[in-house]
């Protein structure tokens, strides 16, 4: 809780500081790359830096909680900090790692707001910072455990086992543990982090979800080429090597697995909607209800640029057809086929049962327009889980609704 002296200059200042987190952000990012570059070079994620992409997520994740601490003094924003504990844990951060990040966060604030930065406003500030650190600390070393690991020593050898070509631009790597040793359980929708070493010498790491169910003792994670002019950024570095470089045989660097949006076990009916390579959690759901024999009803819905572009499309109309009350529905941009819909996900003519939990996957404008469909139907918000691949952008987009409950990412990715 902020103590009521920090509350009320935070809740004069956050304005200021809100219209500034942008050039915040900014010279945090400059200043802490030219302490330490190894962190630019091991750490965070090259193509967001260079897109900007992880800049919006800081400040977005920054105002939020600050926001949260003012207006809800005596509740804690559970659900973004678990967001963004399960990303750090996947990449290994560590308590030590948070001093450095206040360090030359409050040069930046200093910085740019001048004067205005007060030893009182100061003090504030450095109050909310490090309720939102121990916090994480203090959730991510809890992670840890539960994984058996070491604070920050999240990596084990995998070998891949095969490697199968999905489509143009997806390639699908089945993993065995390269010491043969059981496989680490994981819950239906989590994700694992990949490092691999660039010709350059970086290290650097990407999230990829899981796509097979927990059960499996072979794990199998599927990777879209990121092309950067479609995704207004650089080529995806990692995605582009694994394309290229990485065949049967050959070692990966992979973490426990980690992430917040799990398949509940419930015999509520459940919804799976997803676009483009969102699709990968889904499939581990889909595998994992067939697995344990769910029996309530099962929507499944997906949207895609065509046939040919829908990664493990035969795997997921099959595991539909596992299911004992299970529909599938596949909207095509180009080329959709009889029973397919056409363009963009509609649910206008899909039956929402009552009682539905529902899980999103799929860039931002896709979800926001599911979710707001799923809403319109009379889905409580509560019931209406999501994930983002990347920085979470919820609150960093102007005007965008945000979830309920409010979320948003500021991993140090």
């Amino acid at each position: 809780m902020l103590s009521e002296k920090s509350t009320d200059t935070v809740r004069a200042t956050l304005p200021a500081v809100g219209a500034a987190i942008g050039d915040i952000a900014d010279l945090f990012y400059t200043k802490l790359f030219e302490a330490h570059p190894e962190l630019l070079r091991d750490l965070f994620n090259r193509g967001n830096q260079s897109a900007g992409l992880q800049k919006q997520a800081l400040a977005g994740s920054v105002a939020a909680f600050a926001a949260r601490l003012v207006d809800h003094p005596d509740t804690r924003p559970d659900v973004m900090l678990r967001r963004i504990a399960h990303k750090h844990a996947s990449l290994g951060v560590t308590r030590e790692q948070y001093a450095v990040v206040r360090l030359h966060l409050f040069a930046a604030i200093a910085e740019v707001l001048g004067e205005a930065v007060t030893p009182e406003v100061a003090e504030a500030w450095d109050e909310v910072y490090w309720l939102m650190a121990n916090a994480l600390i203090a959730l991510e070393e809890r992670l840890y455990a539960e994984q058996q690991v070491l604070a920050g020593d999240v990596w084990r050898t995998w070998t891949v086992a095969a490697r199968v070509e999905e489509t143009a631009d997806c390639t699908t790597f089945h993993l065995v543990p390269a010491d043969g040793a059981p496989a680490p359980s994981f819950k239906p929708g989590q994700y694992v982090s990949v490092q691999v070493e660039l010709a350059d010498g970086a290290r650097q790491i990407r999230q990829y979800s899981l796509s097979s169910a927990p059960g499996s003792p072979v794990r199998s994670i599927t990777v879209k080429r990121v092309h950067g002019a479609a995704a207004a950024g650089p080529d995806g570095e990692v995605s582009n090597h694994l394309h290229a470089r990485i065949a049967t045989g050959d070692a990966l660097r992979v973490s426990a697995p980690y992430g917040d949006l799990v398949l509940r076990d419930s015999a509520a009916p459940v919804l799976l909607a997803s676009a483009g390579i969102g699709c990968t959690p889904m499939l581990s759901m889909l595998e994992h209800l067939a697995d344990t024999g769910h029996t309530a009803p099962v929507t499944v819905l997906h949207a895609d640029r065509s046939p040919a572009d829908h990664a493990l499309r035969a795997d997921h109309r099959a595991l539909t057809h596992k299911l004992a009350a299970a529909s599938a529905c596949f909207w095509y941009e180009a080329g959709a086929e009889p029973g397919d819909g056409e363009g963009r996900l509609d649910l206008a003519e899909v039956a929402v049962i009552p009682g539905t939990t529902a899980y999103l996957c799929g860039p931002l404008p896709f979800m926001r327009s599911v979710r707001a469909q799923l809403l319109a139907k009379g889905v409580p918000a509560a019931d209406i889980h999501y994930e983002v691949f990347g920085p979470d952008l919820w609150l960093a987009s102007a005007g965008a609704p945000a979830p309920a409950p409010a979320t948003a990412s500021a991993q140090l990715q």
